[in-house]
């Protein structure tokens, strides 16, 4: 991609390649409103550090996460521009790809107006699917090899995230069993930073790579270009990526980190520890293993695990349902919404 003064001038010199980054950077910033939050949310609930900070932190290892990870292991970005086949024509493959993410945007920002953490990752991966279907007129332009990839990885981040969040809880629990309980409150507080921070990496881990797996996208795409076999991510992206999502947390993360945090089950330090070194785990195990998951997912079902060691009714299962239906509606939900905005698009636009 060259510098960034470079990308900057192709993007003033095509004004469908401006239109696409501008779009994704957009749905970055709702992924940083809706998505991010859920990294920093029970530490920010059970007071082991004031909104501000978590934030601040959360941009950090965000960075961190997009960073060290893509140079480990850039597959999760390869998957998702490997996903869908826009067609030869550059212009065309641009709208297209612009209908796809305008559809995200709306749909995140919907589920956001209700307070519901929808999955900013499966959003995208609904709306680039609708998309490519609405320009073939079929799914020829749909790569399933790489889709199952997703439908592994829900089942998979959900059990994990489950499972470990009730065994790394149980662990605890049986570890500082005799402990007196105020006497563990700083080491506790201390802790759960530190699995803030592993959730925060690991969210960048996942969901950056995606979306910059977009942008190179667009940008390849506005060349009529095919993506390279060994994808290079240039670090500033990496930080603009970043900094868009930490703007987006701050504006508008308060109710999903109460949604997530406070809502669906009562916290303590202990357990909020547990959830967050359950959830990274969770997300390490699919990234190295190259499946786009969702962190909303691995969060969410990771607190239910913690809940679920004290007593299941300690899980408000109403804040679960909630979740769980914007989870089942946002494939064909988005991916109809993706549809219908590539098919106006085409008709404003060409």
């Amino acid at each position: 991609m060259g510098s960034i003064l470079d990308f900057w001038n192709q993007m003033t010199a095509n004004p469908l390649l401006f239109i696409a980054v501008t779009l994704t950077l957009g749905v970055i910033l709702v992924n940083g409103w809706t998505d991010a939050p859920n990294a920093i949310a029970t530490c920010v609930v059970t007071r082991c550090m004031p909104p501000k900070a978590a934030i601040l932190m959360a941009a950090v290892f965000n960075f961190l996460g997009v960073f060290v990870m893509t140079l480990i292991n850039a597959t999760v970005a390869e998957t998702i521009t490997k996903m869908v086949d826009f067609g030869d024509d550059p212009d065309i493959a641009i709208i297209s790809l612009s209908a796809a993410l305008f559809a995200i945007v709306l749909w995140a920002t919907l589920a956001w107006v209700f307070g519901i953490p929808t999955s900013e990752s499966h959003a995208l991966i609904a709306g680039l699917t609708g998309s490519a279907i609405a320009l073939h007129n079929s799914l020829e332009g749909v790569n399933g090899s790489e889709w199952i990839k997703v439908i592994y990885g829900i089942g998979i981040s959900v059990v994990l995230g489950f499972g470990l969040g009730w065994l790394v809880c149980k662990f605890v629990t049986k570890l500082f069993y005799k402990a007196n309980r105020p006497k563990t409150e700083p080491f506790f507080r201390g802790a759960q930073i530190v699995g803030a921070a592993s959730m925060a990496f690991m969210h960048g881990a996942q969901d950056g790579q995606k979306f910059m797996g977009v942008i190179l996208l667009c940008v390849y795409m506005s060349r009529g270009q095919s993506l390279p076999s060994d994808i290079s991510i240039p670090i500033w992206l990496m930080v603009v990526c970043s900094v868009v999502m930490a703007a987006g947390t701050a504006m508008g993360g308060k109710k999903i980190i109460k949604s997530v945090g406070m809502d669906m089950v009562k916290l303590e330090k202990y357990q909020g520890f547990s959830a967050d070194i359950a959830a990274a785990l969770s997300l390490l195990f699919c990234s190295v293993f190259s499946l786009p998951v969702s962190t909303t997912h691995a969060k969410t079902t990771s607190i239910m695990g913690v809940g679920a060691v004290k007593r299941v009714s300690a899980i408000n299962f109403g804040v679960v349902k909630e979740m769980v239906l914007t989870w089942v509606l946002t494939f064909p939900g988005c991916g109809l919404v993706g549809f219908l905005m590539t098919k106006l698009f085409m008709l404003i636009f060409t």
